[in-house]
């Protein structure tokens, strides 16, 4: 299984009032990381069509640990999908500060028309992609 391994930064503004990453901000950190792999990573693979809409349906997030702040600190994320469907697929994360994983979640995505408002289908090209991290 090929994963996707992306860093973000952590930033003063994602600690809560124990100097500890902030379970709202942890999602936000998650965010960036899709967005490393649906848009950057998937542009430099030539597929393009997750820029006209990607929908997130579900989010399911365990807090494993306390993540705690250090300035100028990145946080390793892990990704890899399954449940691959005709308009719909599974995101996994595994979020770590060191050797040991503090946050797992995954999120379930539709992929949508912005311009006409509607789900749309995956093209066979965004299945074989996704399929590549499954």
């Amino acid at each position: 299984m090929t994963r996707f391994h992306t860093q973000v930064p952590l930033r003063w503004s994602d600690q809560d009032s124990y100097r500890h990453l902030n379970n709202a901000r942890a999602v936000m950190l998650l965010e960036e990381a899709r967005v490393a792999l649906f848009f950057t990573t998937a542009a430099a693979d030539g597929l393009d069509a997750f820029a006209g809409g990607l929908l997130v349906t579900e989010l399911n997030v365990a807090y494993k640990r306390q993540v705690a702040y250090r300035a100028g600190h990145a946080l390793d994320v892990e990704m890899w999908m399954d449940e691959v469907r005709a308009a719909s697929f599974r995101i996994h994360y595994a979020l770590s500060d060191g050797p040991d994983v503090a946050i797992t979640a995954w999120t379930r995505m539709a992929t949508f028309d912005l311009d006409a408002q509607r789900p749309r289908r995956l093209t066979p090209d965004e299945r074989a992609w996704l399929e590549k991290w499954a």
